[in-house]
């Protein structure tokens, strides 16, 4: 099978061909323009010999007299201390009577046809061929003492003698390009190294099949995908995040435009200060819409900065399966809560009637059914939503089977929630908020203080504290505590550690910003801490999202 030239070969080889033409090219101009300018030289220099010669005081007479023996004796010394090829005396008829390179020529016409002139008082520079060649010669008349024209003077270079000399300077020229070409050969095999070695020492249809393959790619990647670069313009986005951001121009219309021209954000979330650090799993939102966001940056090569590339994906669909999930969690915790109560009610009860103390079985179960339906009712006649009651209800009985009781402030009530809250906002709000209560709490013997709950609404805003009688937080963490790993729990080596601490009150602290609430720690009286968090209703109005109309 032939072998293929590689990229780096077939652009060297280009890179040389084209040097080679442009000094052929160049040495073929430089030849004209030094054969032109030495006609132009040479010319003006026998026009200047031939002028001085036809001015000799001694030679009119001579060539009146026509003594050829005393115009060599007078010419011979001249000839040769001048650098032309020959000097040539003639009469008014066109006759040699001296010649400095064919002394045998004398006697005999002169040859070229370009005498009229002369003859009539004109100084001329004309390229004839004469008795020994092709030559550039000058003519100039001898005048008489009255002025007339007696004769011609002829100096001449042969044209052979003008090619040696043309051949001589372009030899030194050629050589010169010799070294050039050299260098350029160096340099074309160095620039192409360099380029190939940009190009990841790819062939060019190798770029052009990645390129493809991103393309296809992209538009495969069900996540939406958006590449800027250092000056904050768009590279390339996705099909996907054109969608999500409900963008109905081209992708070749967005590619160039300013990212905040197209995506607007409520805490300029693209000129971040961290921006040279990789971000996973941030909560943002884009055009209106809440996302998850993943940010990485582009180094080429590290640690030079030239863009990010941003992956997200709606938070709903995530806020779907979290909160599927946290059903099926809640769902089997409180199933299995249940069943071990339940076990330990039968027994209790079997044990009554098996001693046939039938009042006071019959005291135990109605004490049993008040105590749940008590806060069943209260839940139930506080809250309108009903997947937040099953939250507290869940969080109540597991509390209850740690040795800890939920108590509810009887000033609870919510009928509708902030237009900037979700439910499933608000049930990961309270029930992370609880969690961390009651796990406070378990760090001090028992018995242990109840945690209190504290969730109520007024005209401007919607109130959630949670106290509980812990250990407390130190004040150290207090300002690093929302942020995503910090901790005040202890760390437990295990094979989980890393993932289960360090996300609760980050993600609770993500959803009181995104409503635009705020969030404070305050120590509780005698021990522990108090979580309180405010967030504002936009307006009476408007605000209005009740709970069953985000349940439909």
């Amino acid at each position: 099978m032939k072998r293929k030239l590689s990229f780096q070969i077939k652009l060297f080889l280009c890179l040389v061909a084209f040097s080679c033409v442009l000094l052929a090219v160049l040495g073929g101009l430089v030849y004209h323009i030094v054969d032109r300018q030495l006609h132009h030289d040479l010319g003006n220099r026998a026009k200047v010999q031939a002028s001085e010669i036809a001015l000799i005081p001694d030679l009119p007479p001579l060539v009146a007299t026509r003594d050829t023996a005393a115009i060599a004796r007078l010419i011979n010394p001249l000839s040769h201390h001048s650098d032309a090829s020959y000097i040539v005396i003639g009469d008014s008829h066109e006759i040699h009577l001296y010649h400095s390179s064919q002394p045998q020529s004398v006697d005999h016409p002169m040859i070229g046809g370009d005498n009229a002139e002369v003859l009539a008082g004109k100084t001329i520079i004309s390229e004839r061929k004469g008795g020994i060649g092709v030559s550039l010669r000058s003519k100039a008349p001898i005048l008489d003492a009255s002025g007339k024209v007696i004769g011609i003077v002829s100096v001449g270079y042969l044209t052979s003698y003008i090619n040696d000399i043309t051949l001589d300077q372009l030899a030194q020229a050629l050589l010169f390009g010799v070294l050039l070409l050299l260098a350029l050969f160096g340099f074309s095999w160095l620039f192409s190294k360099n380029l190939k070695k940009q190009m990841f020492w790819l062939e060019p249809r190798e770029i052009a099949l990645l390129v493809r393959q991103q393309k296809a790619l992209m538009e495969a990647i069900y996540e939406g995908v958006i590449a800027i670069d250092d000056r904050l313009k768009i590279l390339t986005i996705n099909r996907a995040a054109r969608e999500l951001l409900g963008l109905t121009q081209p992708e070749q219309q967005l590619i160039g435009q300013q990212i905040n021209h197209v995506i607007v954000t409520q805490d300029d979330f693209f000129n971040s200060d961290n921006v040279q650090h990789e971000h996973h799993d941030e909560i943002a939102q884009f055009n209106q819409r809440q996302v998850i966001v993943n940010r990485v940056p582009i180094g080429l090569p590290a640690p030079a900065l030239h863009g990010w590339v941003y992956s997200f994906r709606d938070k709903n669909d995530i806020n779907t399966l979290s909160s599927q999930l946290s059903q099926v969690t809640r769902y089997a915790d409180n199933l299995r809560i249940m069943r071990h109560e339940q076990l330990n009610w039968t027994a209790t009860l079997a044990g009554m009637l098996q001693m046939q103390r039938y009042d006071e079985a019959l005291e135990y179960i109605q004490a049993q059914s008040a105590g749940a339906q008590a806060v069943l009712d209260f839940v139930s006649g506080r809250f309108h939503s009903p997947a937040l009651c099953g939250l507290l209800l869940g969080k109540y009985v597991s509390a209850r089977e740690k040795g800890i009781e939920l108590c509810f402030d009887p000033a609870c009530q919510l009928t509708y929630l902030p237009e900037r809250l979700g439910e499933n906002e608000l049930m990961s709000i309270v029930g992370n908020l609880l969690d961390n209560a009651v796990e406070a709490t378990l760090k001090l013997d028992a018995p242990h203080a109840p945690v209190e709950l504290y969730l109520t609404q007024t005209s401007d805003q919607l109130i959630i504290e949670v106290a509980d009688c812990g250990a407390g937080i130190d004040a150290e963490i207090r300002p690093q505590l929302f942020e995503q790993g910090v901790s005040s729990k202890p760390v437990r080596h295990s094979e989980h550690t890393g993932s289960e601490h360090g996300i609760g009150l980050y993600v609770v602290a993500s959803y009181v910003r995104q409503a635009q609430g705020m969030i404070e720690i305050s120590d509780n009286r005698p021990a522990g801490a108090v979580f309180s968090v405010f967030i504002p209703y936009q307006s009476a109005s408007s605000s209005q999202n009740t709970v069953e109309s985000v349940n439909e």
